[in-house]
């Protein structure tokens, strides 16, 4: 059901507050191998440099049967990023042994935008199950004010009688200098905090707490993330996965 729908614009506050403090931890718990240089790399409005043609990239995506199989069952589709690509085939053998099928649209380097255009295109061709997965954010590090835009027009096509699940974002890219990890990091708890407030708006959004899952423990961003973005395999995988799975599980 739609709550009271009210704008979201945070305060330079409160991203300092909820992305430096991890971004320090962060850098602080890298590795000893040398920074590459940063001088030649364009950093873009919001620090983490700019977003990639990423039409060309590696896709995963279900065919038509598959995608009218999972809708006739009632099951899940899932529109992901790169992290869809390589975690979604565990993902979908998992359901399958809850006897819940899936159909994916995952696409790497893949922002927030086109994956909900997607969506908009599997609602018109094919209607909607009553469970809607949202793997993406992390590509959208790069201009993280387009993401609250896009969860409200998400939210608009799926409607009140159907859940969504949004697996939220931790970005820190260790190849690149500390001054990109940093901007990483606080982009990503921009565009958490912008999933946050979209779902005190609505009761069938369901956030998947990967971030908060990766900050809880020590040492969680070291061994389940192989590059400060993508889960390793198969810790990170597996505990990804797992999370998406017991929202689901939880309804």
């Amino acid at each position: 059901m739609r709550k009271h729908l009210g704008g979201f614009r945070p305060s330079r506050r409160m991203l300092f507050a909820a992305g430096t403090a991890a971004a320090a931890s962060t850098v602080a718990a890298g590795t000893a191998e040398a920074t590459p240089a940063t001088a030649n790399i364009a950093l873009g409005a919001y620090g983490s440099g700019v977003l990639s043609a990423w039409e060309g990239f590696a896709r995963a995506i279900s065919n038509e049967a598959q995608v009218r199989r999972t809708r006739a069952t009632d099951g899940v589709y899932m529109f992901g990023d790169s992290i869809g690509v390589q975690d979604g085939p565990a993902l979908a053998l998992q359901l399958s042994q809850l006897g819940i099928s899936i159909a994916v649209h995952n696409w790497a380097g893949r922002p927030v935008t086109p994956a909900v255009d997607a969506l908009e295109t599997w609602a018109q061709q094919y209607g909607l199950p009553h469970r809607i997965l949202m793997s993406v954010g992390s590509n959208d590090i790069f201009t993280p004010p387009a993401v609250a835009a896009q969860v409200e027009r998400t939210m608009q096509i799926v409607g009140d009688e159907r859940t969504v699940y949004w697996v939220n974002v931790q970005a820190a890219r260790t190849a690149l200098g500390p001054d990109i990890k940093v901007a990483d990091q606080r982009n990503s708890a921009w565009i958490n905090l912008q999933l946050a407030e979209a779902q005190r708006r609505y009761d069938n959004l369901r956030i998947v707490h990967w971030a908060e899952h990766l900050a809880s423990s020590p040492n969680r961003l070291a061994r389940l993330l192989r590059d400060g973005l993508h889960p390793s395999i198969p810790l990170g995988r597996n505990a990804r996965n797992g999370l998406i799975i017991s929202a689901i599980k939880s309804g």
